[in-house]
């Protein structure tokens, strides 16, 4: 995309950093200017390759044309029309389009603005829907920071810890972590023997009744956990199970969501069908919007009033969905996905072959990762959070913008926007070469 922003005119001099609260953990100190497809460009004119993409983000790249035009035109006619009070085209238009994406339904979409609000609602929705209190997660998976997402993460003791007592009701069990396997590190795809389904039939007998258990919430593929892909009969499996108990499965694509693995939603790399899908971050290329695509007859358990919010579905973020939407299916995002995630993975792969210290490459489309380790220590799968973040800091210092991931931050993760070439993910796969090298691993 051709960085067409204007020259900035000379202004005031901006405040201190300082007036930015700690609690946000930096990623980097860099004050960026503006950005252009898949480049952030600072006030000081240094460009950036950005495979954070704003941590999955900005999928269509930033500062899409066509999304700008849209919020654009939209802001121009109405900036809030409140979902309780009037109806709005654009909310309309998106609400028609989101019960489209999956197969099969009949679907009802809700709009909410952040993932937390779109998981709370899938919660809120499966104990109202089936008039069950308990709601199963797994280890290693991230929901939000509010009371009740916090209660269903588990990826990394900071985004809880403080913050106990948490909401109950919400049970934890294992996720195949293939590479983590008490047998040993395996491929997902070549007979695992990771024991899931036995930890949690445990669950169902140790901590709940399965009659007592609303939902299973689960990412298809781990985000802050690690960006782990489950073995192939995973999904299908835990489809099986819940469907005998009576249990509503809740596929948590707020980070897989929207072309970023290769398919329009992770679930269907497998053919699963959940009974509600929460998706938030690329649905609308940085605006706050996120949402749930639930079966229709499960929407209609809601209450008229019964939840709500003042801002979801707001009318300038509907507008950026649509044209994300648009953007995603006629410029084939979700096929450059797989492809850019295809050539990716390889050189990363080539990456692991030549240095000890990645214990392993893995993703699925343009969610990418290593995982860092001290091969000489214990079964050589001993995390490396140390060596982990100097690969970042050198790909930063080599303008290649990457984060960190894992419940021992020793995962470095590569998130492309999915506009991203193939000459931009050349580029790339030599600065986290050059990056690991110098790390020393």
């Amino acid at each position: 995309m051709v960085d067409t922003a204007p020259v900035p005119s000379p202004a005031a001099p901006l405040p201190d950093r300082s007036v930015v609260p700690a609690v946000w953990s930096r990623v980097t100190n860099v004050t960026v200017d503006h950005g252009a497809g898949s480049w952030l460009v600072a006030t000081d004119g240094t460009r950036y390759l950005d495979y954070s993409s704003g941590i999955g983000v900005t999928n269509t790249g930033h500062a899409h044309p066509r999304v700008v035009a849209a919020v654009q035109a939209q802001a121009a006619k109405l900036l809030h029309g409140q979902q309780n009070v009037v109806y709005h085209e654009a909310g309309l238009r998106l609400y028609d389009r989101l019960r489209t994406l999956l197969p099969g339904g009949p679907w009802q979409a809700f709009l909410s603005n952040s993932g937390a609000e779109a998981v709370e609602a899938a919660v809120k929705l499966a104990r109202a829907a089936t008039k069950r209190p308990v709601v199963l997660v797994f280890r290693g998976g991230y929901h939000g920071r509010t009371a009740q997402t916090m209660a269903l993460t588990t990826a990394k003791n900071v985004y809880r810890g403080d913050f106990e007592p948490l909401p109950g009701s919400v049970y934890s069990t294992a996720f195949p972590y293939c590479y983590r396997a008490p047998g040993g590190p395996h491929l997902p795809d070549a007979g695992c023997t990771c024991d899931w389904e036995a930890q949690l039939d445990l669950t169902l007998h140790t901590l709940t009744y399965p009659e007592h258990v609303a939902a299973i919430l689960v990412e298809p593929v781990l985000g802050e956990g690690g960006y782990v892909v489950p073995p192939p009969g995973f999904l299908p499996r835990l489809r099986e199970i819940t469907r005998a108990h009576g249990i509503l499965l809740v596929a948590d694509e707020v980070q897989t969501g929207m072309g970023r693995t290769g398919e329009m939603f992770a679930v269907r790399h497998w053919d699963v069908e959940p009974d509600i899908l929460v998706f938030a971050k690329g649905i609308a290329s940085g605006l706050p919007l996120s949402g749930i695509i639930a079966r229709r007859e499960l929407v209609e358990a809601w209450r008229p009033g019964a939840h709500g919010g003042t801002y979801g579905g707001n009318v300038v973020a509907c507008a950026a969905a649509n044209a994300t939407l648009d953007v995603i299916e006629e410029e084939g995002l979700v096929a450059n996905a797989r492809a850019r995630g295809a050539q990716l993975l390889a050189g990363l792969r080539e990456i692991q072959a030549r240095h000890p210290g990645v214990g392993d490459a893995r993703g699925l489309g343009c969610m990418v990762a290593l995982e860092l380790v001290r091969p000489g220590e214990g079964d050589g799968r001993a995390p490396d959070p140390a060596r982990a973040g100097r690969v970042i800091a050198g790909a930063l210092d080599r303008r290649l913008i990457v984060l960190s991931a894992g419940a021992y931050a020793n995962v470095v993760r590569i998130i492309p926007p999915l506009v991203t070439t193939a000459e931009e993910v050349d580029t790339a796969i030599g600065v986290l070469e050059e990056s690991v090298a110098a790390a020393g691993a």
